[in-house]
């Protein structure tokens, strides 16, 4: 996508609707600093209406009525029109966010397939019904479709978080009103065509690009069961504390400062091309990403050797070349934030060891170099903070007790990874770091296992039986003694 992409419309109830009001969001390329499309920006009144239309679909209409089966069979034509529309995805996602164009035909659009197709799978495979011996006669737990649910996503990763929340929810029977980022609003209405010509029910699905005051709007909206928000830890304490007003049920993926542990029996090179684009990936813009990397002192300058190569190789360029391997940032202010933080660790001792400033060879666009720090203490801030850019911390550690307690040593608990020639040794390192999902001699993140962060990473999960439960109530029926009825599935 290069073509300049205007909107005039946004999809209520899952139906295209002229928006109350005339304000208007521009959406400008990192790369080029100019505006490449234009969206309405939904206004509280545009809320109001998507709200309802998903309370009645939920409460009179037949999605939550139908068949799981059924339900499968609308989602899955959802998974299928993103496989074939995931280079149009990808170029859309690339222009709006600067994630690179190869990367963002695995990540952001075949990656948010595979998302789709995993929670089809799990509804497939789970128990909404199970018939229990109760102490005092049979009980019948049923899990029901929780309701309306506001999903937020962020402008980094789009379709994969609109995937882990949307696919869950509908499949569960919920309706849902998704509120993507202003920077990355025009792949929302590629899906949002998907949607309508899957044929989902009418009032089942809106989608309503907006700001901060307006998201703020829809979680608090007392119309709304449940919101799953993905996004920084201070917009995540908001989202929890104007949703608690309701009592409303939130899950919240929040921010990392992720720990990849390189043990002292490592293969340096197979560690070496395992972490570089975990820490490097989407140009550092990921929650997950692994930011800090633990050295042993005993091999620290050979480590640190070889992490400068191997940041000095990668491609900075035009996120949509597909050489490209570190695109700019989403915006003007990540940029300023990432240098300025390039300045705090400098003026906290560390030491550049690459990188430390704009491209050179790049005239315009939100660009930072790869930029590894040497020399790093976990006290520092740049240890200790969320960047979100391609800052990369090489920290020096004793012995694995140090390592595991440096890993520990964070607000912060998503991700992380130990690398070392003996896997099992590798299981019993993992064990002992306190983070939702961790990864030993490899990076990667199953759709069909539980993803969420301890701390101050966020609640709940998403992802797996656990994240598809996140949209469903418990219901106990008691039952008399002679009852000797099934369970559905």
């Amino acid at each position: 996508m290069t073509e300049f992409q205007e909107y005039g419309h946004l999809f209520i109830g899952g139906r295209s609707a002229d928006p109350i009001g005339d304000d208007t969001i521009d959406v400008v390329s990192p790369h080029t600093e100019e505006v490449i499309g234009r969206v309405p920006h939904a206004s509280r009144a545009d809320v109001d209406r998507a709200v309802a239309a998903a309370r009645r679909a939920f409460d009179e209409g037949p999605w939550p009525r139908m068949t799981l089966g059924e339900r499968v069979e609308v989602v899955g034509r959802i998974k299928d029109a993103v496989a074939v529309r995931h280079e149009e995805i990808a170029r859309c996602i690339s222009a709006q966010n600067g994630s690179p164009y190869s990367w963002s035909v695995l990540a952001q659009a075949l990656g948010a397939m595979m998302v789709w197709d995993a929670a089809i799978s799990v509804a497939r495979g789970f128990a909404h019904e199970e018939h229990r011996d109760g102490v005092l006669g049979p009980v019948l737990v049923r899990r029901e479709p929780v309701g309306v649910v506001a999903a937020v996503v962020p402008w980094n990763v789009p379709q994969f978080t609109a995937a882990a929340k949307l696919g869950p929810a509908l499949l569960a029977g919920c309706t849902a009103v998704l509120k993507p980022s202003p920077e990355s609003p025009l792949d929302a209405y590629i899906l949002g065509e998907i949607a309508q010509e899957a044929g989902l029910p009418e009032g089942v699905l809106s989608i309503l690009p907006a700001d901060r005051e307006v998201s703020e709007y829809l979680v608090g909206h007392p119309g709304v069961d449940k919101v799953s928000f993905t996004g920084s830890v201070p917009a995540g304490r908001r989202v929890m504390e104007v949703a608690a007003r309701n009592l409303t049920r939130v899950t919240l993926e929040l921010g990392g400062k992720s720990a990849a542990v390189i043990l002292p029996d490592a293969d340096l090179p197979g560690a070496v091309a395992g972490i570089v684009p975990a820490a490097w990936m989407n140009n550092g813009q990921a929650c997950v990403a692994q930011t800090r990397i633990l050295a042993p002192r005993s091999r620290y300058d050979e480590i640190a050797e070889a992490f400068t190569a191997a940041a000095r190789e990668l491609v900075v360029g035009d996120p949509l070349d597909p050489a490209t391997q570190v695109g700019p940032l989403v915006a003007e202010r990540q940029q300023r934030r990432s240098l300025d933080y390039i300045r705090i660790g400098q003026e906290e001792g560390a030491k550049v060891l690459t990188g430390g400033g704009r491209p050179a060879h790049l005239d315009r666009g939100w660009y930072v170099e790869p930029t590894l720090f040497g020399g790093v203490d976990n006290s520092m801030r740049i240890a200790r903070e969320e960047i979100f850019g391609p800052v990369i911390c090489l920290l020096p550690y004793g012995d694995e007790d140090e390592a595991a307690a440096i890993a520990n040593d964070s607000e912060y608990g998503l991700s992380g990874s130990v690398w070392t020639a003996d896997v099992e040794h590798g299981i019993d390192f993992a064990r002992r770091v306190r983070t939702g999902t961790y990864n030993v001699n490899t990076f990667s993140l199953d759709m069909l296992g539980p993803f969420g962060g301890y701390k101050n990473s966020g609640l709940g999960r998403e992802f797996g039986p656990e994240g598809y439960g996140a949209y469903l109530e418990h219901k106990m029926i008691h039952l008399p003694a002679s009852w000797e009825g099934q369970a559905r599935g």
